[in-house]
Parts: C-alpha cells; structure tokens; sequence
C-alpha cells in the first residue's frame, strides 16, 4: 500500500485546488473520489458560478481580492480563461448597497452607486426597487473546467494519484501516526495526513474521519440544501425596440427571499439567466439523499419574481437544474485541522469564488505553513446563528 504525504477526499473545487496547491510545493498527493471530479451530485458542477467582491463582511471582501490573485496564477498556469467579465449589480433594502459601496472602497476594489433611476437607464433588463451598486470586476465562473483545470496541472507534476468512483467507508488512524482510508469496496491508501473536502458527503462522513471527540462535539451543525435553479431565455429588444445590454451577474436581497443570478453558460446554451432563491431548496440530511427533482412551488416563485423584476427574460424556464449548498448557522466557511485531518467543509454556497484561495488555506494548515482566519475554526463557528455573524444570509 503506497504512501503519500496527504490523501485529498473529494475532487470538487476545494479538493481539487488542495492537491494542485500541495503538488505544486512538492508534495505526494492522492485524491480520492466517490464518482467522478465536479459530478452534477455535488456542489461544483455547471460551466456558471458567480465570481464577485460584493460582501457586506471586510474579511470575505479582502479575501475575494486575495482569491482573484489565485485565479490569475491558476489561468496563467493552464494557458487558459475561467472567469468571464460580466460585472455584478446588487439591489435591494436588505442587501443594503451603501453598506457594500464602503466595504469596497475600503478594499481598493472599483465600484459605481447608483440611483435606481440611473441604474435603470444602464440595465433596463431590470426593475430595480433600491439603489444599486455596480461593481465591474464581477464575472462567471466555469466551475467544472476550473477544477478539471487544477486537476491537469496536479496531475502533471507526476505527484498525484487521482482515483474515481472511490467511495470512503472510512478512516482509520496508524500506531505510527498517519492514517489508512478505505474504499468502500475494500481498497486502502495510506497517507501521512488527510484533507476532507466533501461538500454535501460531509455529514454523512463525519462521524468517520479519525477526528477527536472534543472536536467532534464542537463541530457546527451543518445544513445540507438541494437547491433549485431555473435558466430563463433572454429577451433581444424591449417593447420599443431597443436591444438590451449584456447581463450582469446580480443579488437582490428583500425581506420576503433573496434572488440571485447570472448569464448561464456552457450546459445552459449560453442564452438565458439562470435564477434561483438562494437557499430556496428543500433541507436534506446529506448529499446521499438528493433526488435531484424541481419543487413546482418554487418554479412558481421564481417566474413571479421574473414577471416583477426582470423584464429583460421570457418568464419561462427553458432548463432547471439542482445544487447541494452545505451550510453554516452563519454561513461562515468551515476550515480547521485537528490531529492531522484537516477539514475544508462547509463553503455555504458562497464558496466557488474563492476556490484557489481554499486550497491554499488547506494546504497551509496541513503542512504548517500558515494559518486561516479565527472565523473559519471550529471553535469559533459553534458559537453563531443566523444574522450574529458577518452578513447573515450570503449569497453565491
């Protein structure tokens, strides 16, 4: 049985990013995987995820900033473009635009405020009920390519051992300190330390990490979400005549539910919005118990909320898909080690913009290299709920 420095669970965006970031500095690396890298079971699946600045929290802000020079390296590295530019809006009396237009300024990133009348002369695809903040280093995320991306240049270094439809049954720990995982099918990889980045599987497996009990009983309680997404078809011209501009990404946070969306892309025929209510999903145990079925009521929902606020769409839905989000009380991501495991889980549906940025918070805590922010351990996150930590209710 060979031995490798780490053994990566999870061949997602957080997975993926780890073992690129731990084969880059020299390390042996083997990724296991229950299916296949960014499978429509999980959480990075799709050619469209949002990649925004706009946070009402200085710290995710300024590690979006951090993250955007990950993506940089990364697209340099593979010869090859992730994001698309698209700039983002966001609206809304509870997304409080003011409050993000201060957050930005502080984190040198360029951003307009506009009044919704003027808003509104620039995106008439939109109706918008607050002003609205503009920020054009916004774009859309090719999540699938992303991580088969990262996959390529780990695998490249000749330090990484990739193996899919590998199924955890388990992990034990050896009387000489590194750790045995087995398959569900009887096979074992051995490594000196293991990273867990296993989105929606989670919680399913957390019981079984080798973790310790005092660990373990300070772990925040997860909720796993099958969330429910609609592409609508874009309209060409409104009702006088005129084309519409380009879409941007966009979040509109209300009392009643928060909305957000995105031009959809590669899967979606490049010719719609893809719309959902964030964390609109019904709440499932674990990823093991999605059944991948649309919610009629929340079709309905959504249509209504095109019909009202986006007369840029054909209030029709021309392809729907679903998504696990795996989240927080507070939706704080969750990123700590203990004994040698270290666990990258939950990202609260948040987490795909900060992709490489992840992988580097795992692979310093595994090597001991570097630390991540107080708001990412276990000890810290146990202690919030909803609307106590830095933004409450995020979106992606």
């Amino acid at each position: 049985m060979p031995l490798s420095d780490y053994i990566v669970i999870g061949a997602g965006l957080a997975g993926a990013a780890a073992a690129w970031q731990l084969a880059e500095r020299g390390h042996n690396v083997t990724v296991v995987e229950r299916t296949t890298p960014a499978n429509d079971e999980g959480s990075s699946h799709g050619s469209a995820r949002i990649f925004r600045y706009a946070y009402p929290s200085q710290l995710y802000t300024d590690l979006v900033v951090r993250a955007r020079s990950g993506w940089d390296a990364l697209e340099r590295a593979a010869g090859k473009h992730l994001i698309t530019p698209t700039g983002a809006i966001d609206f809304g009396a509870v997304r409080q635009p003011e409050l993000l237009a201060r957050v930005l300024e502080r984190a040198g990133v360029e951003h307009e405020l506009l009044a919704a009348a003027d808003a509104r002369a620039r995106f008439p695809q939109f109706n918008f009920d607050t002003e609205v903040l503009y920020h054009p280093g916004s774009g859309v995320l090719d999540a699938i390519t992303t991580v088969e991306t990262m996959l390529d240049l780990a695998v490249a270094t000749g330090r990484v051992d990739l193996r899919t439809n590998w199924e955890v049954a388990g992990i034990t720990r050896t009387a000489f300190g590194g750790f045995v995982v087995k398959s569900a099918t009887g096979e074992r990889v051995a490594g000196a330390k293991v990273i867990v980045a296993a989105g929606g599987w989670f919680p399913h497996l957390l019981q079984d990490l080798a973790l310790p009990s005092a660990f373990l009983e300070s772990f925040p309680k997860l909720e796993v979400r099958q969330e429910q997404a609609f592409h609508m078809p874009w309209r060409e011209q409104d009702a006088s005549g005129n084309t519409y501009p380009s879409w941007p990404t966009f979040i509109h946070k209300r009392f009643e539910f928060e909305t957000y969306g995105l031009p959809g892309g590669r899967d979606a025929e490049f010719r719609g919005q893809k719309l959902a209510q964030f964390n609109g999903g019904p709440v499932i145990p674990s990823a093991l118990d999605q059944d991948g079925r649309i919610r009629p009521e929340m079709r309905a929902k959504m249509i209504a909320y095109a019909e009202e606020f986006l007369p840029g769409v054909v209030p029709e839905p021309y392809a729907e898909t679903t998504c696990l989000f795996t989240n927080t009380q507070n939706e704080d991501f969750v990123i700590d080690e203990a004994d040698g495991v270290v666990v990258v889980s939950a990202c609260s549906g948040h987490g795909g913009k900060f992709a490489p940025l992840l992988g580097e918070l795992a692979a310093d805590l595994a090597t001991g290299t570097g630390t991540v922010p107080q708001e990412f351990r276990v000890a810290q996150n146990q202690f919030k709920d909803y609307g106590t930590g830095p933004f409450g209710r995020e979106a992606v």
